[in-house]
């Protein structure tokens, strides 16, 4: 095992570090810019049942040290996913990539999530119950802990590979949910996505986004998800994979340091789509830096 390996549910990791669902399209649009398997896995487009246009535009407004997006799961759906998207992404990527699915209802999440667990290149099923901009799913499934683990024992009773239920920020209690999830089964849990965020135009004294509210992300989000990685990593006996606000390799080590095993980077690639790439050949400097000989070592590293 190498000084950045890490192993996520059974599967090992060449390096933590995970382009977040959302930000690294199906992969290959970012394999025309720099060869893709150096990252540790990615975390693909989210997938639901049907073909979703998304939300009507403008989706996206600028913050301070961050942004709002309202994108509202745009995806053409997971018969073509598994027809059309995996099978380029295959030819430019050869390593286990992380499904990401959505959905409206339980029937839903359970039918995608048994779509794509028979793809052989699908390794982890990342099922999200944390999304605010669409309505009637989402994230109405992550704010009660009953509700995400009905869809967790759900999808657990169709797939045989690794799921990982990706937790909403949005809640007083992260900690009740994160437990109800493995208590259900789920096989790791991954935090935080999006904060709920608005921006109102001044001049139309109108939302700037045509949905009024959208995920509010960046790296002014990065103290609130290390605080919920160090809650939930310290509750739960699952791995936990970091995310929100990541921007550098000193990021990745923390968030490893407060307990996760993985650390996936979003709003970062919209900025830089280079900086995966940039943060996996900076990690060994930093690493010695703060004397640490394996990433592996530090899971968890504060208590």
């Amino acid at each position: 095992m190498g000084r950045l390996n890490v192993n996520l549910c059974g599967i090992e990791l060449s390096n933590p570090v995970i382009p977040a669902s959302g930000t690294f399209g199906y992969g290959y649009e970012y394999a025309e810019l720099y060869d893709i398997n150096c990252l540790g896995t990615f975390s693909f487009k989210g997938t639901t049942k049907d073909p979703r246009f998304g939300n009507p535009t403008p989706r996206i407004a600028e913050c301070s040290s961050g942004m709002i997006n309202a994108v509202g799961l745009q995806n053409p759906g997971v018969e073509k996913v598994v027809s059309e998207e995996l099978p380029k992404l295959k030819m430019c990527f050869n390593k286990p990539v992380m499904a990401n699915v959505s959905g409206f209802s339980v029937p839903d999440y359970a039918y995608t999530c048994e779509m794509l667990d028979k793809e052989e290149q699908v390794g982890w099923l990342e099922v999200n119950v944390s999304c605010p901009n669409v309505h009637g799913g989402g994230m109405s499934f992550g704010t009660d802990p009953k509700a995400a683990a009905e869809v967790t024992a759900a999808v657990k009773k169709v797939t045989t590979k690794p799921v990982i239920v990706k937790l909403s920020p949005n809640v007083t209690d992260i900690v009740s949910i994160a437990k109800a999830c493995e208590d259900a089964g789920a096989d790791g849990i991954s935090l935080i996505n999006t904060m709920l965020g608005m921006r109102i135009d001044l001049r139309t004294r109108k939302p700037i986004i045509a949905n009024k509210m959208g995920g509010f992300s960046g790296s002014a989000i990065f103290p609130v998800a290390v605080r919920m990685v160090y809650q939930v990593a310290n509750a739960v006996k699952v791995p936990v994979v970091g995310m929100g606000g990541v921007s550098s390799a000193e990021d990745v080590v923390e968030m490893m340091l407060a307990g996760a095993t993985a650390v996936e980077v979003g709003a970062a690639n919209l900025v830089n789509p280079f900086i995966c790439r940039d943060i996996i050949e900076d990690l060994p400097r930093v690493m010695d830096q703060y004397g640490i000989n394996t990433l592996s070592e530090i899971i968890g590293g504060v208590k």
